[in-house]
């Protein structure tokens, strides 16, 4: 792996806990506990090796749709990993946040997210971000919504909106828009993810159910990544040896 060429902010649509669970004749929480011990190990590895921003898409807001006991269950288990994890995200200088609305969040686990967040708000290491209760196109509205008001009082002239403008005003305004998306379990789509942030990410699918996605399957995706020309519109090095 070229060390030189690790993507800056590395996004992840973890996708097929309850597939894997299925194929194995599982219940669903199961797959859900396995999905918990791969993030662990893919943020151990983005962590050692340089990546400054992970983004996991954890809870949609269309993922309220499903069975309450299952809602429900993820819910208590986000908050016991978060507890427990706290003193192992400090040591590893890991700085936690989540982008999302708060609404609907529980209690408990709000006092959790909150928590993480403020005691590792000093780290300067891998940002571990969380997309949870999120959804691209509801953070584009909130964008347009506090962008309107500033045109309203005065304070931001129409003629003076721009690509920055929308920026600093949608969740991720404090990260580097992603240079990869990965996404687990054969699907390709990206769900209302970062509709706006991805616009020159490099995405890269893969047929494993995310339980198996493992630090092998994770260094494979940035290999593939490093073998990538991004061009970002401009001609490629090897359509100027062509002319």
């Amino acid at each position: 792996m070229q060390l030189e060429k690790i993507p800056q902010h590395v996004a992840i649509i973890m996708d097929g806990n309850g597939r894997w669970a299925k194929s194995r004749q599982l219940p669903r929480t199961k797959g859900h506990l396995e999905g918990v011990k791969r993030v662990e190990e893919i943020v151990d590895v983005a962590s050692e090796i340089g990546i400054k921003v992970l983004t996991l898409y954890t809870f949609s807001t269309e993922n309220w749709k499903r069975p309450k006991s299952e809602v429900s269950m993820l819910m208590n288990l986000l908050a016991e990993v978060l507890k427990h994890k706290i003193d192992s995200l400090k040591k590893s200088n890991i700085r936690f946040q989540t982008i999302g609305r708060k609404d609907r969040v529980p209690d408990a686990l709000l006092n959790a997210i909150n928590q993480v967040a403020h005691e590792t708000k000093e780290n300067t290491g891998l940002i571990l971000n969380l997309a949870f209760n999120y959804g691209a196109r509801l953070e584009i509205i909130d964008a347009i919504k506090q962008i309107a008001l500033l045109v309203k009082n005065n304070q931001l002239a129409i003629e003076n909106i721009d690509d920055f403008t929308v920026s600093r005003h949608l969740y991720t305004y404090n990260l580097p828009d992603p240079d990869l998306l990965i996404r687990t379990s054969g699907e390709q789509r990206i769900s209302n993810f970062l509709l706006w942030q991805l616009s020159y990410a490099e995405f890269y699918f893969t047929q494993k159910y995310w339980p198996d996605f493992d630090a092998d399957e994770f260094k494979n995706a940035l290999n593939e990544f490093q073998n990538r020309e991004r061009r970002y519109g401009k001609i490629g090095k090897n359509d100027k040896e062509k002319r």
